[in-house]
């Protein structure tokens, strides 16, 4: 912004107002000209409105180039933290894992049924289940958003048929997704796709509120805060964060970058 004042500090210059000064005080004899003589910058702009507006659009290109590598930095320093700090999500003794148990791959997503992010995010997970076959495993974990309204009964449903069969909550999982404009229905389409997937009806009635199954989703929704994954979907790759609906190439980079430090092996 400062730059794009260039021509009225110089006209401000020519009328002999400022002597001479540094940067900084050259800024605040600047800003309480301006204050105290508004009309002086409205005038400048009257008279030269393509220099403003050039130099406007100059100053909005410097700063949004300024704050993309910002961005950039902090990410890669995050990045890089994550590599040297992985975070180390609970797999728990009954976990409904996908893939092998031992596999060197460990893929853990926070998600939210409702959030059209994670049905993208969906798309991505089966593409890496897909890329990496038996050398994956996949987790997943509850953060329903308060906004979403069909999201916690989505976990409850989801919680209530894994209670009967690993299969079933997959088929349950997948379906939700590929189908997820259906959940405006609210409960009439899960308790659709409960049946559907050959969930006992009775049993996901009886279990739908039950401790256990409000009892697991407060303990996901817990980590995922713990790892400040505020909004979804929110992945751990091998202790790697990624929060938000990253592509599958972005996951794919960071296995590479895994392998490249000696901490995977494939």
């Amino acid at each position: 912004m400062f730059s794009s004042l260039k021509f009225l500090g110089l006209s401000v210059l020519c009328i002999g107002l400022f002597g001479c000064m540094s940067d900084a005080q050259f800024k605040e004899k600047l800003s309480k000209t301006l204050k105290e003589n508004p009309k002086i910058l409205t005038e400048a702009i009257e008279k030269n409105p393509v220099e403003v507006i050039t130099a406007f659009q100059n100053a909005v290109k410097e700063a949004q180039s300024s704050m993309a590598k910002n961005r950039d930095d902090d990410e890669k320093k995050q990045l890089e933290d994550s590599f040297n700090n992985p975070l180390s999500p609970v797999i728990r003794s009954d976990e409904t894992i996908r893939g092998p148990k031992d596999a060197p791959l460990t893929l853990v997503e926070y998600s939210d049924f409702e959030c059209p992010f994670c049905a993208r995010g969906f798309t991505t997970v089966m593409e890496l289940l897909n890329k990496y076959g038996n050398k994956i495993r996949f987790v997943y974990k509850h953060l329903p958003l308060s906004f979403h309204e069909q999201a916690m009964m989505a976990a409850q449903y989801y919680e209530a048929v894994r209670l009967q069969s690993p299969e079933k909550a997959f088929k349950f999982h997948d379906t939700i997704y590929k189908d997820q404009r259906k959940l405006k229905n609210g409960e009439a389409f899960l308790k659709e796709v409960a049946k559907q997937v050959g969930a006992d009806m009775k049993k996901v009635a009886k279990d739908f509120n039950s401790k256990e199954v409000l009892d697991r989703i407060e303990s996901d929704q817990q980590e995922a805060a713990k790892f400040g994954m505020q909004g979804t979907p929110g992945f751990v790759l091998n202790g790697v964060p990624v929060r938000g609906a990253y592509p599958t190439s972005h996951f794919n980079n960071i296995v590479e970058e895994l392998k490249k430090r000696g901490k995977l092996s494939l």
